[in-house]
């Protein structure tokens, strides 16, 4: 669902209300308070009374001819303090009669509160400036309101058609035209959305960003934080970052998307993902897929809690028979999303435990029974122990096969450890006897068939073959193919075969003698059964 918004106007300044055609006429001059002249306006107010600073509530522009202060300096002087002490956002004072010129103390008690004044030299009809500016005020706050109702309604529907997390971030920081981070209360980033070389800047100097934007000091340079909670507890916030537009419409977009959030969280439930290991899940599914360049993804890792300065990397993949039971063993050992290594701290227990000493570690779906995890260990730790102990744990809980790559220091170097331990894990799936693999598999532990494994999407691979195999493909109908199967995994034994098949020894023969026929091999050679065979397991890994 894609909503076209209508732009809002800006706040009016004191600075733009001066530029106003109406106002020229009257040939303002800034007398005190230069410097602040981009104080928002939020009224126009014409006052003549000493005392009116007790009737404005802040922002007010005010316009008097001062004909109530003539003749008395301490007037003079306690109405601009009344009006500093008031929050206007400026005075505008219309020489004649009262005032012929700008009245010096007036001019020096405005530049010590730091308030702009501003004299028009020409006769200059209030009620004209009034109307124009209030009309132009009106037309933004009706915008504005007409701006939160239709951002609601869009994420709302957004949410109600199943729409994911990243769906709604995109369409925010679409409309805000800066980047959104959604992160924990500890500043770990759980999700981003806007354009991604602004991102990547942002999340480059991710922590010092957070805590500056947490203490209240981002939020003149337009970054805008959200708190995100529900029932009274807070477990996360959203912030925009560098937001150019109306301060008050980006507090606005904030609050709507912080809505929006908490409602998508809550129509979730308690059975979905949390959103660390839905974070956890798509950075490793990129550094997997290669999509993304391993070092653009530092910045997000980082960000994310996982530490990766001077670690040793351990990719692993880890294969189950139900998807559904993996996730919970995981979940077991607190593998729920990139945990960053804290002595003692409650979320990093788990994952602490589970690898043999503190850690970082994510999990993401790698596709069908397969779950990729990330090892994050410190340089002085025994990268093979620690993983060990990390395949040991998990088959205390189930059954699964942990498949590794050999460990690795630099980040560049994820993506391909991570496909490595994909295509090993993929390797043992098809091996005859897997209960005889070691706890953690790796490439040297697949011998021939992890190599081919690796070596599947090569183009001369594949045409290999086909070629060696096109005499038994071309009638796949018959169970050829599965007799030949069966008779090189068991290195050639035919009684063996004949058994597996449920066959004798003579019905074999004469299967064997009509594979040989149809390939042009004699199985006896080794050399040609070798061929025969790698020319199957290449095949076997392209159907898998």
């Amino acid at each position: 669902m894609t909503t076209t918004w209508e732009p809002v106007e800006p706040a009016l300044s004191v600075r733009q209300i001066l530029t106003l055609e109406r106002v020229l006429a009257g040939e303002p001059e800034v007398v005190a308070g230069a410097g602040r002249l981009d104080r928002p306006v939020r009224w126009v107010h014409v006052a003549e009374a000493p005392d009116v600073g007790v009737m404005l509530s802040g922002g007010e522009l005010v316009l008097t001819t001062g004909v109530l202060l003539a003749g008395d300096a301490d007037k003079q002087a306690e109405y601009i303090r009344s009006l500093y002490r008031a929050e206007a956002a400026a005075v505008v004072l219309g020489l004649g009669r009262a005032f012929p010129a700008a009245p010096e103390v007036m001019r020096r008690a405005a530049e010590r509160c730091g308030l702009p004044l501003v004299v028009l030299h020409r006769p200059f009809p209030f009620a004209q400036l009034t109307e124009e500016v209030q009309a132009r005020l009106v037309r933004r706050k009706f915008a504005a309101v007409s701006l939160s109702e239709s951002v609601r309604t869009a994420l709302t529907a957004l949410i109600t058609s199943g729409a994911p997390l990243q769906r709604l971030l995109d369409e925010i920081a679409r409309h805000s035209a800066c980047p959104v981070v959604v992160t924990n209360l500890a500043h770990r980033v759980l999700a981003t959305a806007g354009e991604q070389a602004a991102v990547d800047d942002v999340l480059r100097d991710w922590e010092r960003i957070a805590r500056r934007a947490g203490a209240g000091e981002g939020e003149g340079e337009g970054w805008i934080r959200a708190e995100l909670g529900s029932r009274g507890e807070r477990w996360g916030r959203l912030t925009l970052c560098g937001h150019r537009g109306d301060p008050a419409v980006g507090r606005l977009l904030a609050d709507r998307a912080a809505e929006a959030l908490v409602l998508h969280r809550m129509l979730a439930g308690p059975a979905a993902r949390s959103w660390e290991e839905q974070s956890a899940r798509s950075l490793l599914t990129d550094l997997v897929s290669g999509a993304v360049p391993a070092r653009q993804l530092l910045p997000r890792a980082r960000a994310a809690g996982l530490p990766v300065n001077r670690r040793t990397f351990v990719p692993v993949v880890v294969r189950d028979r139900g998807p559904a039971e993996l996730d919970r063993v995981l979940r077991l050992l607190g593998l729920t999303g990139l945990v960053a290594e804290a002595a003692g701290a409650a979320g990093a227990a788990g994952a602490a435990e589970a690898a043999g000493a503190a850690g970082a570690a994510g999990a993401a779906r790698a596709g069908g029974t397969t779950t990729a995890v990330l090892l994050s260990l410190a340089r002085d730790q025994d990268a093979d122990a620690l993983t060990a102990h990390f395949a040991a744990r998990l088959r205390e809980t189930a059954p699964v096969v942990v498949a590794a790559a050999d460990p690795r220091t630099a980040w560049d170097d994820v993506p391909a450890g991570l496909r490595e331990a994909r295509h090993v894990a993929d390797a043992v799936a098809d091996c005859a006897a897997p209960l005889d693999l070691p706890p953690v598999v790796r490439l040297r532990d697949v011998h021939l068939r992890g190599l081919i494994r690796l070596l599947r999407d090569d183009p001369r691979v594949q045409s290999f073959a086909e070629r060696e195999l096109d005499g038994l493909l071309r009638n796949a109908g018959d169970d050829l193919l599965a007799v030949l199967r069966t008779y090189l995994a068991t290195g050639r034994n035919k009684s063996r075969t004949a058994q597996l098949h449920h066959v004798s020894r003579p019905a074999l023969y004469r299967r064997l003698e009509a594979i040989q026929a149809r390939l042009g091999v004699d199985l006896d050679d080794f050399e040609q059964a070798a061929s025969v065979h790698i020319a199957l397991l290449a095949h076997d890994a392209q159907h898998p």
